[in-house]
Order: C-alpha cells, then structure tokens, then sequence
C-alpha cells in the first residue's frame, strides 16, 4: 500500500492538472456496454457469480494505469497509490436500503473470490453504510443498480472537486442483436485523465471479457 508522490514539476500532466483542478474544474461521465455474452455463459457453467467478477475486471484494469490510481493523500499531497482495492455496495432486499464493503484485491481471480465470498459471509447481512470496518485509504466505489438498463449516469460529487479517482456503476445486463450487455458508467476527473485514458478502461475491460478463459481456468 504504497503512495508515491507526485513532483508536479517534473509531471508531464502538470498543465492538464493545474486547468482542469483549478481554472476549469471538471468531472466527467462515460457510459459504455460491455459484451458479457460468452463470459456470463461461462459463469453460468461455472456456478460463478457474477458481481464480483465485474468488480475485479474492473480493479484489473484500473491497476494497469496510473491514471485512475492517481489522488489526493489524507494530508493534501498529489500522488498514485502502487495498488487500489474495489469498495462496493451490497443491497438488502428487506429494507431496500445497501452497505458498503471492500475486499482486498489480487490479480489471482481465484484468491479474490474466495476473499469476496468470505466478507459477503461475514458481513453482508451487517445494516450499516460501511459494512466492513478499517477501510484502507487505497480504495475506489464500484456500485450496481441492477433493475435498469441505463444509457447514461452521472454522479455529483460535492467535494470542491478534488476527489480524483474514478467512480464506476453497473447497470442491468440485456439482450440485443443476440449479445448480452452490461451499462457500465465511470466518473472520471478531468485533472487527471482525459477521453483518452476512459476509452483505453472500456475497450481493456472487453477485451477481459472476452479472453475469460485465461483468468478464469483455475476456478
């Protein structure tokens, strides 16, 4: 859990930064569908649940970029943490009201699930906002609102702007033209991320989707 510190002068992204934080401070959304049509076959087969798989492909690929790992410490400095693990939200379906929960990630999809099974065991049924205790700073939300299939989300964060990393909600998966897709929306900051950097996520988190078969085999 390590956080390394940014040298704004020796930053590239120093002036992207310093328009989008504090000329122009800027969010924005992106909403995009993910093929899960043979993935979600796989997990079917497999007796694999689904939720957790989404939220480690998506832990995955915001590993791989320093981009979305990039933030504010809790004593203001600018930095990327080395690893981030997902909090997510659990629903109870009694009271209609969620919980939130964080389990520590891995690459091994394996070694996460079984970590994601034992806090769902622990503390899934626990009715307060965060579930699990001791959250660790090196954490980023991951939601689902899985009764509609939304085109677009977009969330206010009324922070003064400075909370940097990315904010991702899943919607109801689909059928159309013979695939099953999954709404995916991530918030993203401009200070730190651009298009660009969004539209490398969507199309790393297909291609997850689509290649299964090689983090999936030991399960």
């Amino acid at each position: 859990m390590n956080f390394n510190h940014i040298v704004m002068d020796n930053w590239s992204r120093k002036p992207y930064f310093e328009h989008y934080l504090n000329n122009v401070r800027c969010t924005y959304s992106m909403t995009s569908n993910i093929d899960i049509t043979r993935l979600l076959s796989e997990l079917k087969t497999k007796g694999i649940k689904l939720y957790p798989v989404l939220i480690h492909m998506i832990t995955t690929v915001v590993n791989r970029h320093s981009e979305f790992r990039t933030c504010f410490d809790s004593e203001g400095r600018l930095g990327y943490w080395d690893s981030l693990s997902p909090s997510f939200t659990i629903f109870h379906d009694d009271d209609k009201t969620f919980s939130s929960i964080w389990t520590l990630y891995g690459e091994d999809f394996g070694d996460f699930y079984s970590r994601y099974l034992d806090d769902m065991k622990m503390y899934g049924s626990v009715k307060q906002f965060a579930a699990k205790a001791n959250e660790p700073p090196n954490t980023f939300p991951i939601s689902s609102i899985p009764w509609v299939s939304f085109t677009g989300f977009n969330l206010n964060v009324y922070n003064e702007g400075t909370y940097l990393l990315p904010i991702f909600t899943m919607g109801k998966y689909f059928q159309h033209d013979k695939k099953i897709l999954l709404p995916l929306s991530g918030q993203f900051h401009h200070a730190v991320c651009d298009g660009y950097h969004a539209s490398v996520l969507y199309n790393e988190l297909q291609l997850r989707a689509d290649t299964y078969k090689e983090w999936l085999h030991n399960n």
